[in-house]
Order: C-alpha cells, then sequence, then structure tokens
C-alpha cells in the first residue's frame, strides 16, 4: 500500500450523496432519518430488494438484509448470539464477565472470542505504542462515559494501565486478571460480533446478506454502494465505497461525544481524547479487523498496521484535510 496520500479539504453537496444512494433511499448514520431509516456511524448506503429486519441491540440500531425473509428460528439464533456477547463483553452491565473482573481480579472460563480479539489488541497496541489498550474502560467512566451513561467527568483524566498485558492473560480456555480493571473492547467488539451474525445468518439463508450495526457493516454478494458521511456535516458526504463480499467499518469524534469536546475514542496513554483525526473508515475482508483498523488509523502507526493486514482506509483530519491508503476503492469528492 505504501504511503498515505493526502488530498485538499473535502465536501460535497447534499446531491452527490443522493447519486452515490443510487435507486435506494439514504440509510442514516448516527441519527434517525424518519421511518424505516437505520442508524450508522459514519456512512450511508442503498438498500436491496429483498427483506429487511431491523432491531435494536447493544446500544445501537441493527439492519440485516437478505433475499428472502429470515426464520422466527433463525432470528432467535442471531437475537441470543448478541445476547451472549453482551452478557460477556459489555461493560456497561453490572453482571457482565468483564463487569465481574473488574470488581476483583481472577480467573475466568475464557468467551469464545477471547483469543482472536485479544490477539488483536496486541497488534493494535504495538502499532501505536501503547494508544490502544484494552484496559481503557476506567479511562471512558473517568470522563462521564460510565455504565450509567452520566456523562459528567469525574476528576481529570486517567491513563489506562500501560503494562497490561501483564495484568491480563488468555488462552483459548481461560482469561485472567492479576489485579481489578475494566476491559472494553469497543476498537473491535462490535466488528467481531458483525462478523458472527454473518455467520449465523449465512447458515440459514442463500444469496445476497448486508449485516449493519450502525457503521459496522459486511456484505455477501451483490455490490453496495455506501456514501462515506462528512463528520462536520451530516448532510453531506466526503466520497462513496463499493462493497462486494467484504467490511467497511467506521469510527468518528462525533459520535458518542458530549461536553467540552468529550468523546469515545481516547489514547489509552494520557486518557484524553483524540484531536487531530475526526473520521476514519476501513475496508477489510472481515469486520473486526475493519474495526480495528478503523480505530487505529486514530493514531500514529495505524496505517502501517493497515498495511500488515492488507486493509484499505480514508480518514479525516480536524484541519478537513483527507488522508488515504494507495489502494483505496474509496471514490472521494474534491471542492
Amino acid at each position: 500500500m505504501g504511503e498515505a496520500r493526502a488530498m485538499r479539504p473535502m465536501s460535497e453537496p447534499q446531491a452527490a450523496l443522493r447519486q452515490a444512494q443510487g435507486a435506494g433511499q439514504a440509510q442514516g448514520a448516527g441519527q434517525a432519518q424518519g421511518a424505516g431509516q437505520a442508524q450508522g456511524a459514519g456512512q450511508a448506503r442503498n438498500t436491496r430488494p429483498g427483506s429487511v429486519w431491523r432491531f435494536d441491540a447493544i446500544g445501537t440500531v441493527w439492519e440485516i438484509e437478505t433475499s428472502a425473509v429470515l426464520s422466527p428460528v433463525a432470528r432467535l439464533a442471531v437475537q441470543s448470539l448478541i445476547a451472549a456477547f453482551d452478557a460477556d463483553w459489555s461493560r456497561f452491565r453490572p453482571d457482565s464477565l468483564v463487569s465481574s473482573l473488574a470488581r476483583g481480579a481472577g480467573v475466568m472460563p475464557a468467551p469464545p472470542d477471547t483469543a482472536d480479539m485479544l490477539d488483536a489488541y496486541v497488534a493494535l497496541s504495538d502499532a501505536t505504542d501503547g494508544a490502544v489498550n484494552p484496559l481503557v474502560g476506567e479511562s471512558l467512566e473517568r470522563l462521564g462515559y460510565d455504565a450509567d451513561y452520566t456523562l459528567r467527568p469525574v476528576g481529570g483524566p486517567v491513563a489506562a494501565p500501560r503494562d497490561w498485558r501483564e495484568q491480563l492473560a488468555w488462552t483459548e480456555e481461560r482469561m485472567l486478571l492479576t489485579s481489578p480493571a475494566l476491559i472494553d473492547v469497543g476498537a473491535l467488539g462490535k466488528g467481531r460480533l458483525v462478523d458472527r451474525v454473518l455467520e449465523v445468518v449465512a447458515q440459514w439463508t442463500e444469496g445476497d446478506v448486508v449485516v449493519d450495526a450502525g457503521g459496522d457493516l459486511v456484505a455477501r454478494g451483490a455490490p453496495v454502494r455506501i456514501g462515506l458521511e462528512h463528520p462536520y456535516d451530516l448532510t453531506r458526504a466526503i466520497g462513496v465505497i463499493e462493497l462486494r463480499d467484504g467490511a467497511l467499518c467506521a469510527s468518528a469524534a462525533n459520535r458518542r461525544a458530549w461536553g467540552d469536546g468529550l468523546h469515545h475514542v481516547l489514547d489509552a496513554r494520557t486518557g484524553e481524547p483524540v484531536r487531530t483525526v475526526v473520521a476514519t473508515w476501513a475496508v477489510a475482508s472481515t469486520a473486526m479487523r475493519a474495526d480495528a483498523i478503523a480505530t487505529a488509523l486514530f493514531f500514529d502507526g495505524g496505517d502501517r498496521l493497515a498495511h500488515e493486514w492488507g486493509v484499505e482506509w480514508v480518514r479525516m483530519l480536524s484541519d478537513g484535510r483527507v488522508e488515504y491508503s494507495p489502494g483505496s476503492p474509496a471514490e472521494l469528492f474534491t471542492r
């Protein structure tokens, strides 16, 4: 992939976003857009003929598009999977596994996703010099992004444990914390869940499938055109990506933002929100890797890991400039 390419500040009128969406109706990117439309983070896409199942789970709106209506048994399988993942990894639930570990160190049976996700965190942490860290939960709570969504900071920022790999250990069967800490897998967890939901849906239906969990999206079959929402103006797009048999994940500082410039993308080394990057998009073979790179791109080193993993990307800086990987499939709009 080589070095990132940079472009001038971008803007695009709503007409271009409508064109990017083709004949389909625009679908929301992080805000309710009217009846029958979904929420997302930094992107809008066209829908295709078939069945669309919409529901709320893990704090976001999901859309699952299939060629035929999913049976009640298939829907139950999807809902059960999401519920189990939430029960393991949600720091917003007092009864979750990670909340239990936060109250007292110890050894617990490892959930099915443990090794894959935490191994990826090792790569993320190494690539970003520790800026991405799964023990960042307390740092987020300190700024008000807590289980009660108080959105009220308590004291100043606090860094996550730098030696997190000495505190947290795992195998396929067990997970160990040597001292109490709050695990947060927000850098890649939703992407991982999207991949697993696709696996379940694929067992029950043939043909085209799209699983979209509020900005973390995976598609199988026919191509899907996706508009990349401008983080400073939700009526504009900075470009479009045509996705086929792959995943696209987005992250933006204007989502889950509160107070005086606070948002959910923190530098684990300082506990403070990132200021230099405002939005990222990543295209990969799996949603977990796309989600992970969308987070890593907020920091130095994220582009190098993207190159190692074969992930293409776009990011917007706080001054309006846009950078992208040389192989990026995005059609970007310039002024």
